[in-house]
């Protein structure tokens, strides 16, 4: 009779693994890998080597706190001479004296999230149990057979492994980028993701249940869309603010990543975070996504509509100064960002499979719970409505129309001839490159197509059809050169008559301090033409200086200056509205990287900014931030004031971990200037051998 098999030491090699797994930053103390990818694992036995034919070895593995195999979250495998198809599986790769090399593979449809592996080794009737440890099961975008499968190796390398982006802001007339580091590989950010998935509560309500579903990345999608918000009291990762009263926590302008964020929500005992707005909802949502596997990017909607009775109509009611009055609960904002996640989408028909949209920023309840999607990006173009999930919602972020109405004195309201349209210049990060890319066409056919009409029937959108005429007057708002925060600028009304006969107007134009939101403040230039005339065939441009003086005070984190022009033609007493809104830009930051930057090896950066107003800058605070780079952030406090057109400089030192390419990232905030941003990509040699 054989004496019994007794394991004597075991290595995961969670290095090796997690090289070929594509995980190797998450491994530093645990083992991660990716579903339907074999992993190997050794086994060393005390005394005398395993025999095939007499030994039979099997594991198990568990995950979730009622691990059952009807449930997926159990399974008991032994190991076999080839790889089970459906199954996990256990195959002998290589033997030697006394180690054994064991080939471990999960089934592309595993439930993702944290496994405790189980060995039992047995003799006859005699056996032993042994637990080998822990390791982290993540979606596989590289496996055909996984419904997260990516095709194009750039893209994996962009939506999965990159730690580093850009995200669009600003106005669909200057589209600004900023700095964003998501970090899902940093100490520490895989267990946070994995606790947010376990306090969500869909898991408390079922735990068996939820561990069951976390198979399917549109399940994920949805819980981690819901559990990025606290809206629901749910324990969620960020605070949502709008009204420029930051004071009890962070300004959502002041983050530059995801990490901090994440860290002090795990910190904090799972207690939201304050502050966020869309962009942050969205990088978090990302950071978590990208974190499990799932390849996901950030898009930013210019002029996005937040329709709230469905009508697709957004209703805005002007006085005759152009300035808003009664504030339908419809809003259109600036812009608005959300996610996007690629994945298969086998709950729904063929043809949405793809990006899909996930929406964390809390609008509208969907299923009773502020989340939306993810919504098949496919199903947005077509107008199908009624697909799983949230669609209409998007549809009316980039399609609904917009009314103006002038509410004259007397208290009637006309209805402008003007309709602007939502959704445009829908954007995202290039794969690879530091360039935007225009992704508009992938949510709607171009305007005005015969498509675009078949789409909106099918969605029974009732477009007001006032796409600009030819005939009659025009209203355009231009600026002249770029408006820089701490200066004066102009912007323009440009009236052209496109008749044969002159025409009698009056034209009122009014500049106001706005947020991203569409919320205005005060007035800040204005003026009242009330007796323009305008020649057959003529066109003319009216100027309206913006002073500082006026601007500087009331400006929000925004930076937004809402300009609205109203033209009143006298004869047929027709409104025309145009609207713009510019954003005034900050200074820049420089960043200079001194000596010749290597793995492993002291870096020196030098930050500097110059203070473009004519008042000096107090609390003036530089943040440094950068995955693969900075080990965490950097914050300098600057203990003088920075007079007027002086240069805030610091230099910062770090020793790069790891080698390629990364987005050296600053925020500068001070009492006047917030949310400046500026980033440098930093191209780190490997050490030498």
């Amino acid at each position: 009779m054989a004496e019994d098999l007794v394991l004597e030491t075991w290595d995961l090699q969670s290095e090796r693994n997690g090289r070929e797994h594509r995980t190797a930053a998450m491994c530093g103390q645990q083992l991660v890998v990716r579903r339907g990818q074999p992993f190997t694992i050794t086994l060393r036995f005390s005394g005398r080597a395993y025999e095939d034919g007499v030994d039979k070895l099997a594991f198990n593995v568990e995950t979730g706190p009622c691990p059952i195999e009807t449930s997926g979250t159990r399974s008991h495998f032994a190991m076999t001479d080839f790889p089970e198809e459906s199954g996990w599986s256990a195959v002998m790769q290589e033997q030697d004296e006394e180690s054994l090399s064991v080939s471990l593979c999960s089934p592309t449809s595993a439930r993702v999230g944290r496994y405790s592996l189980t060995l039992e080794a047995s003799t006859g009737y005699q056996g032993s149990s042994y637990l080998l440890g822990d390791f982290v099961l993540l979606f596989n975008p590289w496996h055909p057979e996984d419904t997260v499968f990516l095709r194009d190796e750039d893209e994996r390398r962009e939506y999965v492994l990159s730690q580093q982006g850009l995200i669009y802001q600003g106005t669909r007339d200057y589209i600004t980028s900023s700095p964003w580091n998501f970090g899902q590989f940093e100490d520490g950010i895989l267990s946070i993701c994995l606790k947010l998935l376990d306090t969500n509560p869909k898991f408390l309500r079922d735990q068996n249940k939820d561990c069951s579903r976390r198979n399917d990345p549109a399940y994920i999608g949805r819980v981690v869309s819901a559990m990025v918000n606290c809206n629901d009291e749910d324990r969620g990762v960020l605070a949502g603010r709008w009204d420029n009263h930051y004071e009890d926590g962070m300004s959502p302008m002041a983050w530059i990543g995801s990490v901090d964020i994440l860290k002090r929500w795990n910190n904090l005992g799972c207690q939201p975070v304050k502050y966020g707005q869309c962009w942050v909802f969205a990088a978090v949502a990302c950071t978590v996504m990208r974190c499990l596997g799932v390849p996901s990017r950030v898009v930013t909607n210019y002029n996005s509509a937040h329709d709230t009775n469905g009508n697709l109509v957004i209703d805005r009611y002007l006085n005759e100064t152009g300035e808003e009055e009664r504030r339908s609960r419809d809003m259109i904002w600036n812009f608005h960002c959300w996610v996007e996640s690629w994945m298969a989408r086998p709950d729904l028909a063929p043809g949405y499979d793809g990006w899909q949209a996930l929406d964390p920023t809390p609008q509208e309840k969907s299923e009773g719970v502020f989340c939306c999607g993810p919504a098949p990006v496919r199903a947005i173009k077509e107008g199908d409505l009624r697909l799983k999930y949230d669609v209409p919602f998007i549809f009316a972020e980039v399609n609904a129309d917009v009314v103006y109405w002038v509410v004259q004195r007397d208290g009637s309201q006309k209805k402008s001839i003007h309709s602007s349209v939502v959704g445009k210049n829908i954007s995202t990060k290039s794969v690879g490159r530091d360039s935007r890319e225009d992704i508009t066409h992938t949510y709607k056919y171009p305007e005005g197509s015969e498509k675009e009409r078949e789409v909106f029937a099918k969605a029974e959108h009732e477009t007001s059809s006032l796409r600009e005429e030819d005939e009659g007057l025009h209203l355009k708002i231009k600026l002249s050169e770029g408006a820089n925060n701490g200066c004066d600028f102009d912007v323009f009304a440009v009236v052209s008559n496109n008749t044969n006969q002159e025409r009698g107007c009056r034209l009122m134009l009014c500049a106001r301090t706005a947020s991203a939101t569409g919320a205005v403040g005060p007035q800040c230039g204005i003026k009242d033409l009330l007796n323009l005339s305008l020649e057959p065939y003529a066109e003319r441009s009216i100027p309206l200086r913006i002073l500082y003086e006026k601007y500087g005070e009331s400006l929000t984190q925004d930076n937004l200056i809402k300009v609205v022009a109203l033209l009143t033609e006298y004869q047929t007493g027709d409104i025309i509205v145009a609207v713009r809104d510019v954003y005034v830009k900050n200074p820049e930051i420089k960043i200079r990287i001194l000596g010749e930057p290597m793995q492993n090896r002291k870096l020196v950066a030098e930050v500097s900014l110059v203070n473009p107003l004519a008042v000096p800058l107090h609390n003036c605070v530089f943040v440094v931030e950068g995955a693969g780079l900075t080990g965490g952030q950097r914050i300098k406090e600057l203990e003088e004031p920075v007079e007027p057109q002086e240069e805030a400089r610091f230099r910062v030192d770090f020793v790069p971990p790891q080698a390629g390419m990364h987005k050296l990232m600053v925020d500068f905030e001070c009492d006047k200037l917030m949310g400046v941003k500026g980033y440098r990509n930093v191209i780190i040699a490997p050490q030498p051998k």
